[in-house]
C-alpha cells in the first residue's frame, strides 16, 4: 500500500470543492503531520475544513514529524516542513503538496510529488470526477492557478474523453 503524506493546501481545496472523498479512493489512507492538522483547524480556515477536522475519516491519520537538523527545509512553511520530515520518517511514496517550492524540495529528497490538480487529473482519468465541474469549483476558491495550466488539463481529457 503507497504511504501518502498530505500538506494543508490540497486537503483544503479538495474540502472547499466538495471532493475530499477522491482521496480515499485514490490512496486508501492519508497521513497528516499535526502541523497541517493545526493549520486545518485554525479560525482562518475556512468552516467547512473545520467541520471536516473534528470528525476526521478512518482513512486520515495525524502522526507527529519528528524534526530533522536539515538546512533544505528552513525556507519552507511549517506544514510544507512537517509534511516531509514525516514523509521522511514514514518512508512515504508521494507527498500531496501544492506549493512549488515545496513540492521542489519534496522531489529532491526522492518524493513523488502530486498536487490538488494532479489528485483532479487522476481523479478524471480514472472516472471519479468530472474535472470541468471541479475546475469550476476550484476557481471558486482563493486557489492561485494559472489559467493555460486549466486550459491544458481540460483539453487533455477532453482528448481522450473524460471531462
Amino acid at each position: 500500500m503507497l504511504v501518502v503524506i498530505a500538506d494543508t493546501s490540497p486537503l483544503r481545496y479538495l474540502i472547499q470543492i466538495g471532493h475530499i472523498d477522491l482521496l480515499p479512493l485514490l490512496f486508501q489512507r492519508i497521513a497528516i503531520p499535526t502541523t497541517v492538522a493545526d493549520e486545518l483547524r485554525h479560525a482562518s480556515a475556512p468552516q467547512p475544513v473545520r467541520n471536516w477536522m473534528q470528525q476526521l475519516p478512518e482513512w486520515v491519520s495525524v502522526s507527529s514529524a519528528p524534526e530533522l537538523d536539515d538546512s533544505s527545509l528552513e525556507t519552507l512553511d511549517p506544514g510544507e516542513r512537517a509534511g516531509i520530515e514525516l514523509g521522511l520518517s514514514l518512508k512515504a511514496d508521494l507527498i500531496l503538496i501544492d506549493e512549488r517550492k515545496g513540492a521542489a524540495v519534496a522531489r529532491r529528497k526522492g518524493f513523488e510529488v502530486t498536487g490538488t490538480l494532479g489528485v483532479l487529473d487522476l481523479a478524471a482519468e480514472l472516472g471519479h470526477v468530472g474535472l470541468s465541474d471541479a475546475l469550476d469549483r476550484l476557481k471558486q476558491t482563493n486557489f492561485r492557478y494559472r489559467p493555460d495550466l486549466f486550459s491544458a488539463l481540460l483539453q487533455k481529457h477532453r482528448e481522450v474523453g473524460h471531462t
